[in-house]
């Protein structure tokens, strides 16, 4: 079932031919355009009639379709929700189609699995986590922009997916002095400037988290196997609304999110704008790591 929005995404799922229509009753995909709590609504009566639905819309339009979701979440339904365009990413189209607060919002429905990949490797994870789904709906958060494919010869295997977040990058050399959090379109960022770092001689630690849910779900020696309770140094970076960051970076911790709504530009220029940026994440960590050099722990000066 696809949103006419998307364009050709259903047809280059399942095939023009499987578009149900007076003449072809038998189709399988439902064009249902602007009307994201009808779609919602159909796709819960499938699913209790036994059928494995999915739908699909822009993230910012998850406002529409919030009821049944909702919904299908309270009675365990095994609905997918694709929602593309999700974030400030979104560009020239402006900030009443970029979504802000959208995240913490779905994120925020009991039993809703929200899902945020950082590449086709973790897309592919994410529909191995909600197609086995019998209890509860899944939703794959998707961007509008290229992101790049990391390298899993370099880098940590996109299976740690299963478990919510995982340690992507480790700093050669020593244990991590801060930890880099991402999802989403924003792993990538936080990979430039961890190698941007360890130019500099600084140990950082890689996570992908594209699920709060599943990761809040890991016994805690997983939890502090990724995230180091003795290291405080955690910068998250996410182009959405940053609150409910602060449970993964503490107190001591800095945000790169959003705090505003969005601008109509292109997405590169939205980026530097909002200061999601290499040279940001880079100058944050530099600034937490010199403020714990010039307090020691005992709280005096060093």
């Amino acid at each position: 079932m696809a949103d006419r929005r998307l364009g050709g995404l259903g047809a280059l799922i399942a095939g023009d031919t499987l578009d149900l229509t007076a003449g072809n009753p038998g189709g399988r995909n439902l064009h249902f355009g602007v009307r994201e709590h009808a779609m919602g609504a159909v796709l819960n009566g499938l699913a209790l009639s036994g059928l494995r639905p999915y739908g699909a819309s822009f993230l910012v339009f998850s406002d529409y379709g919030r009821p049944p979701i909702r919904l299908a979440a309270l009675m365990e339904l095994p609905v997918v929700y694709v929602y593309t365009h999700d974030s400030i990413g979104l560009g020239e189209d402006g900030p009443t189609h970029q979504p802000i607060e959208h995240l913490l919002s779905l994120r925020a429905i009991p039993g809703l699995i929200v899902l945020r990949p950082a590449d086709a490797n973790e897309v592919a994870e994410c529909w191995k986590l909600v197609l086995p789904l019998t209890d509860r709906p899944g939703l794959l958060a998707l961007t509008r922009q290229a992101v790049p494919t990391i390298d899993r010869r370099r880098y940590a295997a996109a299976d740690g997916v299963a478990r919510g977040a995982y340690v992507l990058a480790d700093p050669p050399g020593g244990a991590p002095q801060v930890i880099l959090i991402g999802t989403g379109s924003e792993v990538s960022i936080c990979l430039q400037a961890h190698e941007a770092l360890v130019v500099d001689g600084i140990r950082s630690r890689v996570v992908s988290m594209p699920s709060w849910e599943l990761f809040d779900q890991q016994p805690p020696d997983h939890r502090d196997s990724v995230l180091p309770p003795q290291l405080t140094a955690r910068i998250a970076v996410e182009q959405a609304a940053a609150i409910g960051w602060e449970r993964y970076v503490g107190s001591g911790g800095r945000v790169i999110g959003m705090r505003s709504f969005g601008a109509s530009a292109p997405h590169a220029e939205l980026q530097r704008r909002f200061g999601f940026t290499v040279e940001r994440i880079v100058a944050t960590a530099k600034e937490m790591l010199e403020a714990a050099v010039r307090v020691a722990p005992s709280g005096r000066r060093s």
